[in-house]
């Protein structure tokens, strides 16, 4: 059986790179930069340790 576990949304609006994040543990958060690579891995980061501390 699956479950979502998350709802991740990239967008990009002129120069600024978004990331939307929601999850029932985190809930709803967004991660703003100018560079892909460094919202990539605040994403990453954030997701890795959320669900580190749900196991």
């Amino acid at each position: 059986m699956e479950e979502t576990l998350c709802n991740v949304e990239f967008l990009k609006s002129n120069s600024t790179y978004v990331a939307r994040v929601q999850s029932d543990l985190g809930g709803v958060r967004e991660y703003r930069s100018s560079s892909l690579e460094e919202v990539l891995e605040q994403v990453i980061i954030d997701l890795q340790e959320e669900f580190e501390m749900a196991t």
